[in-house]
């Protein structure tokens, strides 16, 4: 088990540029599957959740290519589909929640898609139904082995319809989606997802020769198409991991610019910020985030109530950014209730903060009011373990901001998703080791 040490109670200064975003890669990479021809994939962050997709790519028969730093050429043109029904996939398959979004395109493509139950962040339930209800209306059988927690769909043909999906959920979007361009006739997917994320893979679908229309709205109407080509693309800047600088800069009082952050796709994290008394401001595509050497103010709603921060499909505030707002807040002038809607066990972490010293009221699973410390009092350094990647990323910004030596454990929670981490924070000034 790795372990960072942090020395906190240091100014950083400098520039940092955002990796790849993880959400966007473990769909786009999953697209690979849907056509024989090659694909070639810009900015893939190098991040622990996204190679191993790769490598059960890899196992899947699909010719993989690194032509430098974050670029690869995929080609599906010879998919071992035995290793589906192997042993091995069962092991494989549960080490990562992003594999769920292989069966679309290989039910799609092949007529059979199976994958075990999913492993990924210990964050309260995260349902598989809205992915397989999705699949079984368009044509597809459905099983489960409860006792090996492995499921699979098969079909000879999908065909288009209609669907009101229940949730609005990213991944069954993209599962969804991706089954759908290569089914037979219309399909309309209400209640889809929208967020940039999955925007990028609608227009690399298009590129590849699907007929996608609605993009960017809840709404996306597919008229199915017989084949899929090659193409080339690009992925976005991570949006959560732009959130994470932004805290950071906040929370040790320090000078930073995060360069080519894709401002229009980042909603209201800016403005969220900015509801904590954080300036945050556009120099062109990059922010740059002035050091608060006074502090920062959370606001009040206009009849003078209590700041609520909540999270919510997009374009609402991503979840994944509520545990940094949580942490920034620790340190702020005022009040804000963070309510966590969206999973039920993500706000557990704040006993750490607690520990260090911040006053953070745990109402409920969902709920904590945090009483920012204005400076008065610095959070104590502390030894802790990483539950998730989100949480890890929250409670290093508290050691950085805090005085003397921490201690984080289970630190391949935050490699899942944060590439080369400490390496980059020590480049803007961090004092912080892995040992």
């Amino acid at each position: 088990m790795g372990t960072f040490r942090i020395e906190g109670g240091h100014r950083l200064k400098g520039s940092i540029q955002p990796q790849g975003a993880k959400n966007e890669a473990l769909q786009i990479l999953c697209a690979v599957l849907l056509t024989p021809e090659r694909i070639t994939i810009h900015n893939i962050p190098d991040i622990v959740d996204v190679n191993k997709l790769i490598d059960l790519l890899k196992k899947l028969g699909v010719k993989i290519e690194k032509l430098n730093k974050g670029s690869y050429t995929f080609q599906a043109d010879d998919v071992n589909l035995k290793y589906l029904e192997s042993n091995q996939f069962k092991i494989d398959g549960r080490g990562l929640r992003g594999s769920i979004m292989i069966v679309g395109p290989l039910l799609a493509r092949f007529g059979k898609g199976y994958i075990p139950k999913p492993g990924g962040d210990k964050i309260g339930r995260r349902r598989l139904d809205t992915h397989f209800e999705g699949l079984i209306k368009l044509g597809a059988k459905f099983g489960y082995s409860r006792e090996e927690q492995f499921y699979g769909v098969e079909a000879k043909k999908l065909k288009g319809t209609y669907m009101l999906l229940e949730e609005a959920s990213v991944t069954g979007t993209a599962n969804i989606l991706m089954a759908a361009v290569l089914a037979e006739g219309q399909t309309t997917i209400y209640n889809a997802a929208c967020e940039p994320y999955l925007q990028q893979l609608c227009k690399m679908l298009n590129r590849m020769g699907a007929k996608i229309s609605g993009v960017g709205s809840n709404m996306l109407i597919i008229d199915g198409v017989d084949s899929l080509g090659g193409t080339e693309h690009t992925m976005l800047p991570d949006m959560i991991e732009i959130g994470s600088w932004i805290g950071l800069a906040a929370m040790t009082k320090s000078e930073l610019t995060i360069t080519n952050v894709s401002w229009d796709d980042l909603g209201l994290i800016p403005e969220t910020f900015r509801k904590l008394g954080i300036t945050v401001e556009r120099q062109g595509d990059d922010i740059h985030i002035p050091a608060h050497t006074d502090g920062y103010e959370i606001q009040s709603f206009i009849d003078g109530s209590i700041l609520t921060i909540s999270d919510a499909p997009w374009p609402g505030f991503t979840p994944d950014l509520l545990s940094i707002i949580l942490v920034v807040a620790t340190q702020a002038r005022g009040s804000v209730l963070v309510h966590q809607k969206m999973f039920e066990s993500r706000l557990f972490f704040v006993d750490k903060l607690i520990d260090m010293g911040a006053k953070i009221i745990l109402c409920d699973p969902h709920r904590a009011t945090v009483i920012g410390h204005d400076y008065k009092s610095t959070l104590k350094a502390t030894t802790m373990t990483s539950p998730d990647i989100r949480a890890g990323v929250s409670l290093l910004i508290a050691a950085l901001s805090a005085k003397g030596t921490s201690t984080i454990q289970n630190i391949e929670q935050i490699d899942r998703g944060y590439e080369n981490i400490d390496e980059r924070l020590r480049a803007i000034g961090a004092k912080i080791e892995r040992i």
